[in-house]
């Protein structure tokens, strides 16, 4: 009998290490961070692209409690290569950061420094120098610091100039100079910083963008493909293309194109920018006349009449849009002493000024009242 439970003993042991393996296999269990280098992550769009760098943030004062300013550089983080590498690897940059890799991740391809780097992920590793210090984006983004790391695995090398910097107690990488085709990702630590410029071809990203929306739902509505025509009118790119798409606003089969104001105007505008003044004019005549445009469109068609200096066709319009709209009492007012005023009437764009004055929204009139006031003193 006592074999017996022996017996079943050794079985309910073995049956439990079989279950427990699996779990073991799984690593150990989570506890913090070492020396408190706590994770952390950045991110920073350039309209549709983004990069974000993950890293551990070490800082100045030790685990020992004792400040390490003034032995940054130079000593806990060597100039030029270090001596830390394993295996192959005899020599290693700095990670940028503490324990695991510091990576970068680009939704899309950018320039680093004036240099290509396709869209991907990357260890992010640098050679500090004095001065000039070489940024490294490593292809491989998954090894443990930069211990392992191997100069077959480069996918970049910049080189950038380090400056002082403010104060800053824990490693940390922000955005500067932030813009929609570019920006300076630096990264900061006690009193230096590394600023390494990025930039994309933003224009190409959002068309390559629209082109694939126009193939989805935005293709079957006139406002997806004016939407896309204003894009390439805006940024005055791409305009042949930018026509197309503004000819399928209008005409697209099956209900999709809808002659409006808005699309004729857009296509209008395009043809104004590829020199064929002719058809842009006659498209915008029926623009003009077409049962949809309102007051407010005519108005300010006739503004961008006079910031093209089209003054006597600009004063046109706006008596049109007076004569249309005769019981309005201030923005036709408004387009009135507008025109009047481009065209050397003074008198009756003072006129019109102050009539515009005593419709004026709420805290506008002493505006108006001003521009009325500044043409008689002239």
């Amino acid at each position: 009998m006592k074999n017996i439970k022996l017996i079943n003993r050794f079985f309910q042991v073995a049956i439990a290490m079989l279950l427990l393996n699996p779990l073991l296999a799984q690593g150990p269990i989570s506890t913090p961070p070492s020396g408190g280098n706590q994770k952390a992550s950045v991110t920073q769009y350039m309209g549709l692209a983004s990069i974000t760098v993950v890293y551990n943030s070490p800082d100045v004062t030790g685990s020992d409690g004792k400040s390490r300013e003034g032995n940054i550089w130079g000593q806990l983080v060597p100039y030029g290569m270090n001596n830390l590498g394993f295996g192959t690897a005899e020599e290693s940059p700095w990670r940028v950061g503490a324990n695991e890799n510091t990576t970068i991740e680009l939704s899309h391809d950018v320039m680093i420094e004036g240099q290509s780097l396709a869209a991907g992920e990357y260890g992010l590793h640098m050679i500090a120098e004095p001065e000039e210090w070489t940024i490294i984006f490593s292809n491989n983004s998954t090894a443990w610091g930069s211990f392992f790391y191997d100069p077959a695995e480069d996918a970049l090398r910049v080189k950038v100039k380090s400056v002082d910097s403010e104060f800053t107690e824990w490693l940390t990488y922000n955005f500067e100079d932030r813009r929609l085709s570019g920006t300076t990702l630096a990264m900061k630590w006690e009193n230096l910083k590394v600023p390494i410029k990025i930039s994309c071809d933003t224009h190409s990203i959002y068309l390559t963008k629209i082109r694939q929306q126009l193939q989805s739902s935005q293709g079957f509505t006139w406002q997806g493909w004016q939407s896309a025509a204003n894009f390439c009118l805006q940024n005055d790119l791409n305009l042949e293309e930018g026509l197309n798409w503004a000819d399928q606003s209008i005409n697209a089969p099956s209900g999709i194109g809808v002659e409006n104001f808005v699309t004729l105007d857009t296509k209008a505008q395009i043809l104004d920018k590829l020199d064929r003044s002719e058809e842009a004019d006659e498209i915008m005549k029926k623009a003009i006349d077409h049962p949809t445009a309102t007051m407010t469109q005519i108005h300010f068609y006739g503004r961008r009449l006079i910031t093209g200096g089209k003054n006597e066709e600009a004063l046109k319009v706006f008596e049109l849009n007076r004569k249309r709209n005769p019981d309005d009492n201030f923005t036709t007012l408004v387009g009135l002493a507008r025109g009047y005023q481009a065209v050397g009437k003074n008198n009756k764009a003072i006129e019109n000024y102050r009539l515009a004055a005593q419709n004026a929204p709420a805290g506008q009139a002493q505006f108006y009242e001003g521009l009325a006031k500044q043409l008689e003193d002239s």
